[in-house]
């Protein structure tokens, strides 16, 4: 039977239980396993790059299979830690100042990817320095398989039925639960797209192709650049936080205040990785 909402939508929304199982009290979301897929699919995949040695400078991988499992638990604690806090900075500080329990209520909004991409940064800072490993190397190793964490989380984001697109009469527009009696644009699935899967499969053929590896820090400028380029694209596509609304002009939002400067860091790596290869060609 169709519902209310089926009525206004061109496509139905595919209505899926965020909850994955329960055993007890204990729950398992589908956010959580996007999180944990994102990073062990990730890990299997960088793995294999350090594997690879005619992929890095001088024939020599950066880092050791070893130290790359060793590397997951700092920038898991990373990824988690940063894209909470960046939430609460840069969506939710009000409410959190309000009632600081909030914080840690992870249903109560979620997590920033900006704000994760810091966390992940510091932490990959923390270990080159304790371990000794090329820092650029290990920010290019990281952002080649970053892609498939954005994938895994907005597709959760589209299961949860959150995050979605401004009102459209697109063929494939549909009416989310929480979004009102309109069809919308399915935005978390641009985003998967665009800034995942396609991105992904760029990085990798740039690095087992190109061999964009052998010159560090080029695969990191790529995917900052890109990723910051998408979302300011489907930032145009999507419904911008009830909570902060529009920053200008009913069009500017905190998601493209945000990722201006992270376009104007990539190609500033780019440049930099541009030069390093002419020096020491």
């Amino acid at each position: 039977m169709l519902s209310v909402l089926d009525l206004f939508a061109v496509v139905s929304f595919p209505t899926i239980d965020p909850i994955v199982f329960s055993i007890g009290p204990l729950a398992v979301h589908w956010y959580g396993l996007a999180y944990v897929a994102g990073i062990l699919i990730g890990w299997l995949v960088a793995r294999d790059l350090l594997r690879r040695p005619n992929l890095w400078p001088n024939g020599t991988p950066p880092a050791t299979v070893e130290q790359i499992d060793d590397f997951i638990l700092w920038v898991a604690i990373g990824i988690v830690a940063g894209g909470r806090i960046g939430y609460i900075l840069f969506y939710d500080f009000a409410a959190v100042a309000a009632n600081p329990i909030r914080a840690i209520q992870v249903w109560n909004g979620g997590m920033s990817f900006h704000g994760g991409f810091l966390g992940a940064t510091l932490a990959m800072v923390f270990f080159a320095r304790k371990h000794l490993v090329p820092l650029w190397s290990l920010f290019d190793i990281v952002a080649s398989v970053a892609p498939l964490g954005i994938f895994f989380g907005r597709i959760a984001n589209f299961i949860n039925g959150e995050l979605w697109g401004r009102p459209s009469d697109v063929a494939w527009a549909m009416a989310f639960p929480t979004g009102g009696p309109f069809p919308r644009h399915p935005s978390q699935l641009y985003e998967a797209a665009l800034e995942g899967l396609l991105l992904f499969l760029l990085l990798q053929l740039l690095a087992r192709a190109f061999k964009a590896l052998r010159h560090p820090g080029r695969i990191t400028g790529v995917f900052v650049t890109c990723y910051a380029a998408a979302r300011i694209f489907v930032e145009f596509f999507r419904e911008p936080d009830p909570q902060i609304g529009y920053l200008f002009g009913g069009w500017l939002t905190m998601g493209m205040v945000l990722s201006l400067p992270m376009a104007l860091v990539g190609l500033w790596i780019l440049a930099r990785s541009g030069r390093m290869a002419r020096t020491s060609a």
